[in-house]
């Protein structure tokens, strides 16, 4: 094969592999997968039978005359692919300015470990046993069976999604050094659970929830992590950008 017959050829492989893969990018010898829901109209929001809605808007546009198009956009703090400030449960961490800026960046980036969990439970004490997550691993991503139902692409908030029992979030706390809990629906906890497990996890401001994951494709493994949300004074959540690189 000549070198030119070569080259078209990894060109168009490239090509391809952009269009069916649009989350995983080429990055140096490694990749870069996206974990970040996109932000649409379709996005669901927790409580809510038709999602999102509108929450963009021209606020100037070059159609009607101006030089630029500038928009607005309203959101809530909880949209998307987010993280949760000690804040959002607590109130007296909320008058003492612990919002996102005050979350570590040394959690939000590094080394992380993706778990497959059990497909049939919420994840209880039992179920965080049988993970056998080492001690020494700080940032854990957990692939439910949320990823499965597609509960992130459906518009409509679905209250039986899988998350943390408050047994599963308290042997987290006591048995590992996770500082950086993952998972891939609107909330960490189960539906029911909500208050008590995230008072758990936020208690005593050393745990990042990062709520909303897009873990469409991604298979268990050691990966890095890096999730960013923007810098916003008192905010108790903020939509954040998160890849993984491999």
């Amino acid at each position: 094969m000549n070198r030119s017959k070569l080259l078209l050829q990894l060109c168009a492989g490239i090509f391809a592999f952009g269009i069916l893969s649009s989350a995983v990018v080429g990055y140096g010898n490694g990749k870069i997968f996206d974990i970040t829901h996109k932000i649409t109209s379709q996005l669901p929001t927790f409580g809510s039978v038709n999602g999102l809605g509108q929450f963009i808007w021209l606020v100037a546009s070059i159609k009607n005359g101006s030089t630029v198009n500038v928009s607005e956009f309203k959101l809530g703090t909880h949209t998307g692919t987010h993280v949760d400030a000690p804040s959002h449960f607590f109130e007296k961490y909320y008058e003492q300015g612990f919002d996102v800026t005050s979350l570590s960046l040394q959690t939000l980036n590094g080394p992380a470990l993706v778990v497959d969990v059990p497909r049939n439970n919420n994840i209880t004490a039992e179920v965080m046993k049988s993970l056998k997550i080492p001690r020494g691993v700080h940032r854990v991503l957990f692939k439910t069976l949320n990823t499965d139902r597609r509960l992130m692409h459906s518009k409509q908030f679905a209250s039986d999604f899988t998350g943390f029992k408050t047994d599963g979030a308290q042997w987290l706390v006591d048995n590992t050094d996770i500082k950086l809990v993952g998972l891939d629906y609107l909330s960490v906890s189960a539906y029911d659970d909500a208050a008590p497990t995230h008072h758990i996890f936020l208690r005593n401001r050393e745990i990042v929830l990062v709520e909303g994951l897009n873990l469409d494709g991604i298979k268990p493994g050691k990966y890095n992590v890096h999730c960013l949300p923007l810098r916003m004074e008192g905010a108790d959540g903020c939509p954040t950008r998160c890849i993984l690189t491999a």
